[in-house]
């Protein structure tokens, strides 16, 4: 069962569906009702409060994390590595925060493809090691790269190992690398968004493909389907006869893969509703006198993150020793998904465009 090519291949058709339907109907009247409701304001608030902050915070977390990565390369002790792994971690957290953002330049320069597709390749990772030879801008080393290559090289048990002996320069270099990469991507879509994006997302009000308020729910839609397939159910055994793979979850070596899920779906929770703000998705179905809908919506999300909460980290040995955790869990993600990919997206007038991760 290759989880790695699967997620790979399913991620990146859903950025090209995403950008090509980006400029199908841009010149069609809107034909869902918003009943007063400030969609400009909602967008800005996204842009200003939530995806450019995000951003932001990304930069200083992973220029926190360089720094970090460099003095545990310069002496790679156990010592060394437990001061890294919370860096590592809170980066790793916030690049959940704005998951759900990829839209314009986020989407542009597949940044969460090229961040975060797991579970690395491990094996391809040790041969660019060896040759020195490598290329991460082609799609084809998506899983070579990002955070699942750093958490392998970072922290897999043989890590420090690895990075004392005599032919580690290779290695050491090759993090450096992914960490620049990483760098750089971010860096380029923080710098969209504060230049020329910002103002085409809050301006462009339309619920059709392609449009802003469009990426938003299908996103919404998207990292639940995330979460509840290569994140849990897939590593769980969902897929595979109930044979569980707990070293394909996110986050496997850092032992993190409970608290990426549960970040993962709060940051789901906080796009959802604005920030609580007056003026996100949530307060758009008000408007649209779908208030019970958004109340469903909204407990079936705490409920939800309770229920992922519950299942002791690292949430990949609990695939074994706390199933039925894991499949509450599972079942309740399920039913939130349900919600968003069809009374979500039909009272917004929203097509979900993307394909889902197990074809259900």
């Amino acid at each position: 069962m290759n989880l790695t090519g699967k997620k790979g291949f399913i991620t990146l058709i859903t950025s090209i569906v995403f950008l090509v339907l980006a400029c199908d109907g841009n010149d069609k009247p809107d034909p869902t009702p918003d009943n007063g409701f400030d969609k400009t304001a909602m967008l800005t608030n996204y842009a200003d409060n939530l995806i450019i902050p995000g951003y932001t915070n990304l930069q200083g977390q992973l220029q926190t994390l360089e720094t970090a990565v460099n003095a545990f390369l310069n002496a790679p002790t156990t010592a060394n590595q437990q001061t890294l792994k919370p860096i590592f971690k809170e980066a790793y957290l916030q690049f959940q925060r704005v998951s759900v953002y990829q839209v314009g330049p986020a989407e542009t320069v597949l940044l969460s493809n090229f961040l975060n597709t797991f579970p690395a390749n491990t094996t391809a990772i040790e041969n660019n090691i060896n040759s020195g030879t490598y290329n991460f801008a082609q799609t084809s080393v998506l899983d070579q790269q990002g955070f699942p290559a750093l958490d392998y090289l970072l922290f897999s048990p043989n890590a420090i190992q690895r990075l004392t002996e005599a032919t580690n320069n290779n290695r050491k270099k090759y993090i450096q690398d992914v960490i620049n990469r990483s760098k750089s991507l971010v860096n380029t879509v923080a710098t969209e968004w504060n230049s020329n994006y910002r103002t085409q997302f809050v301006t462009n009000t339309r619920t059709d493909v392609g449009s802003p308020i469009g990426y938003l729910v299908n996103q919404f839609a998207f990292e639940l389907d995330q979460l509840k397939g290569p994140r849990i159910g897939w590593p769980f055994g969902k897929m595979s006869g109930g044979t569980v793979f707990a070293d394909k979850s996110e986050g496997y070596y850092a032992g993190i893969s409970g608290a990426l899920a549960v970040e993962n779906l709060n940051s789901l929770k906080k796009a959802y509703t604005g920030n609580n703000s007056g003026k996100g998705i949530s307060d758009y179905l008000v408007a649209l006198k779908k208030d019970q809908l958004n109340s469903d919506v909204i407990k079936q999300f705490d409920t939800a993150i309770d229920q992922l909460k519950a299942i002791p980290d690292p949430m990949s040995n609990a695939f074994t020793n706390n199933k039925e955790l894991v499949d509450a869990a599972y079942r309740q993600i399920q039913t939130l998904l349900t919600y968003v990919k069809t009374d979500v997206a039909s009272a917004t007038g929203v097509r979900i465009t993307y394909q889902d991760s197990d074809g259900d």
